[in-house]
C-alpha cells in the first residue's frame, strides 16, 4: 500500500499566508484525519521535535497540538513509549480485529481523503415526533420581523433608548450582587409591586404585588400555566381564529384545543361546546386577536360563571390593550373575577420593544406559591438587573409618558393606512379590527387565497400576514390580511401600500373562472 509520510501530507496542507494560526490548522487537519480514518488507531506519531523539524515549526506548536489532542481524546500518551492514535470508532466498530500499532503515515487506501467524509444523512419532518411535526408544519413566525407591515411589532426606533440607558448605567454603577443571581420568588419584587399600581389604574387589574409573576412574555406566561394546570390530552376552548402562537404553546404541550367561534361580542360557545366543559379557555376578550372585537360586558359575566360553575381555568391575553384609539383602555376580565378562575398574562415588549422578552402573569391567590415555584424550577429566571431597569422606567413616569406618545403616533398611522385603504379599494374590501392594537385586517373576497396574496406581497417587499392561517378550519371562516402600521414611519405607509394594493389586485381581485 502506497503511504504518505505524515510530516510531508501536513505540510502540503499548512497554508503560511492565511490568517488561521499554524497551531489551529495543524489542529484542525490532524482532528479530520482521525475521524476519517487517515490515521487508524493505533498509529504512533512521530515526536514532538521530529515533526516540529520535518514542518519547519515551533516545537511547543507541536506540543500543544499533542496536548489538545490529548485532552480532547484523539491520541493516547504513554510515557517513554510514545504517543498513539486512541481507538475513536462508535461502538459498532469495537468488533473489528484490533490493528498492529502503525507508523505515522497516511494511507491512500485507509479511508476517504480529509474533508470528504460522508455527508449525514438528509433529515426532514419524519424525524420529529407528532406534536413537533404539527408545530413545525403549523409555524406562524416570519423570516422577517421589521418593515411594513408587519403586524404586531412596536416602533423600536422611538423607544427612548438614552433614558434606559442612563437608568441602566446607575444601576451597573453599583453593581448590587442581589441583581447578579437567579430570580425567585416570582421576580424583582420592586417591579411586581410598580406593575400592580400600573394595572390597577390602567387596566382595572385586582391584584397585589405578589401575585404577578414575572416571565420572558405571554408565550411563557400561558406555557407555565398549561404545565401547572393541566395534563395531556385536557382540552382547551382558543377562539377561532386566535393567535397562532398561543395555538402551537398549547398543541406542543399535548393540549386538545377546540375551536370556539367569534362574533361581534367576542367569545361564542355553541350548544356542544358548553355539554363538555374545557380544563381551560384561552381568551383575548379586550382585543379579540386577529379581528378586533370586544367581549361585550354580558358575554364576560357569562363565561366567567360558567368558569366557576365547572372549575375551568380562564387565561386572559391582555397583549396590546394600551393602545386603543378615540376611547380608554377597556378594564380587564380579571378584574371582574371573584372566583379566582381567571389568569392574566400581558407583555411589556409590546409597550416598549420586543427584543426586551419581558411579560408578567397575574396568578390567584392560592396559586402564587405554586406558581412562583414552578417557574423558578422550569426555567430558572434571571434578568433581575433589566428588572429593576424597568422598575425604575415605570417609576419615574416614562413607561406612562412613552404610552401616551406611542398611542398618538400609531393613531396617526392607523389614519393614514385607513384613508390609503379608502382611496384605493372605497368600501370594496372592509377594515376590521382597527380600533385598537398594533394592525388592522383588510377583508378579501371569498374566493381571494390571502396565503397566496402574502406570498407576492412578501417578494414585491411587503410583510403581511393572511388571515387564514389563524383559523384551525380549513377552508376559513374569512380571508383577509393583517397589516401592521405601528412599526411604519408616515411617509413609508402610502407607497408600501400602493405596492400592496398592486399585488392585491393582480391576485385577489380577479373574477374567479367558473367551470363550464
Amino acid at each position: 500500500m502506497d503511504t504518505i509520510i505524515l510530516s510531508d501530507w501536513l505540510a502540503a496542507r499548512l497554508d503560511r499566508a492565511a490568517s488561521e494560526p499554524l497551531y489551529r490548522q495543524t489542529l484542525r487537519l490532524m482532528q479530520q484525519a482521525i475521524l476519517t480514518g487517515q490515521l487508524p488507531p493505533g498509529t504512533k506519531l512521530p515526536s514532538s521535535r521530529t515533526l516540529a523539524e520535518d514542518l519547519g515549526i515551533a516545537r511547543n506548536t507541536v506540543l500543544h497540538v499533542y496536548d489538545q489532542l490529548t485532552a480532547e481524546g484523539y491520541v493516547i500518551s504513554t510515557t517513554g513509549s510514545g504517543t498513539y492514535v486512541a481507538d475513536t470508532q462508535p461502538d459498532s466498530a469495537a468488533v473489528n480485529a484490533r490493528r498492529k500499532p502503525a507508523v505515522a503515515a497516511v494511507g491512500a487506501t485507509a479511508g476517504a481523503a480529509v474533508g470528504t467524509q460522508t455527508k449525514p444523512p438528509k433529515r426532514d419532518l419524519n424525524d420529529l415526533s407528532n406534536r413537533g411535526r404539527r408545530l413545525i408544519g403549523q409555524a406562524g413566525v416570519s423570516a422577517k420581523q421589521w418593515g411594513a407591515f408587519m403586524p404586531g411589532v412596536p416602533d423600536v426606533a422611538e423607544f427612548p433608548a438614552r433614558t434606559w440607558s442612563r437608568l441602566q448605567a446607575r444601576l451597573w454603577k453599583e453593581a448590587n450582587p442581589d441583581l447578579l443571581t437567579y430570580a425567585p420568588g416570582g421576580g424583582y419584587r420592586p417591579l411586581r409591586r410598580a406593575l400592580s399600581d400600573y394595572l390597577r389604574v390602567a387596566r382595572s387589574v385586582n391584584c397585589t404585588p405578589d401575585q404577578i409573576i414575572i416571565t420572558t412574555g405571554i408565550h411563557q406566561s400561558i406555557d407555565l400555566a398549561v404545565r401547572l394546570l393541566t395534563d395531556v390530552g385536557d382540552r382547551a376552548w382558543v377562539e377561532e381564529p386566535c393567535y397562532w402562537g398561543a395555538r402551537s404553546v398549547l398543541q406542543s404541550s399535548g393540549i386538545t384545543l377546540v375551536p370556539v367561534p367569534v362574533d361581534d361580542e367576542g367569545l361564542n360557545p355553541r350548544e356542544e361546546d358548553l355539554r363538555e366543559p374545557p380544563r381551560l379557555a384561552l381568551v383575548t376578550p379586550s382585543h379579540q386577536y386577529p379581528l378586533g372585537m370586544v367581549m361585550s360586558l354580558a358575554r364576560r359575566r357569562t363565561l366567567l360563571e360558567y368558569a366557576r360553575q365547572h372549575n375551568v381555568w380562564i387565561i386572559e391575553d391582555d397583549y396590546d390593550s394600551e393602545f386603543r384609539y378615540g376611547s380608554r383602555p377597556l378594564a380587564s376580565l380579571q378584574g371582574l373575577d371573584e372566583a379566582g378562575q381567571v389568569i392574566y398574562v400581558g407583555s411589556l415588549g409590546k409597550m416598549l420593544f420586543p427584543g426586551l422578552r419581558m411579560g408578567y402573569m397575574i396568578a390567584p391567590e392560592h396559586l402564587v406559591d405554586t406558581f412562583r415555584m414552578g417557574v423558578a424550577e422550569l426555567y430558572r429566571e434571571g434578568q433581575l438587573m433589566q428588572q429593576a431597569v424597568m422598575t425604575d422606567f415605570i417609576m419615574d413616569g416614562h413607561l406612562t409618558s412613552h404610552v401616551r406618545r406611542m398611542r398618538a403616533l400609531y393613531g396617526e398611522r392607523r389614519q393614514i393606512l385607513i384613508d390609503a385603504i379608502t382611496a384605493r379599494f372605497g368600501s370594496e374590501l372592509p377594515v376590521m379590527g382597527d380600533e385598537a392594537g398594533l394592525h388592522l385586517v383588510l377583508g378579501l373576497p371569498d374566493h381571494a387565497d390571502d396565503r397566496a396574496v402574502t406570498a407576492a406581497a412578501f417578494d414585491a417587499g411587503v410583510i403581511v400576514r393572511p388571515l387564514a392561517t389563524y383559523y384551525s378550519s380549513d377552508p376559513p371562516a374569512r380571508r383577509g390580511l393583517l397589516l401592521g402600521y405601528a412599526c411604519v414611519p408616515n411617509e413609508k405607509i402610502g407607497p408600501a401600500f400602493d405596492t400592496l394594493a398592486r399585488v392585491i389586485e393582480q391576485t385577489a381581485l380577479k373574477t374567479p373562472t367558473r367551470a363550464a
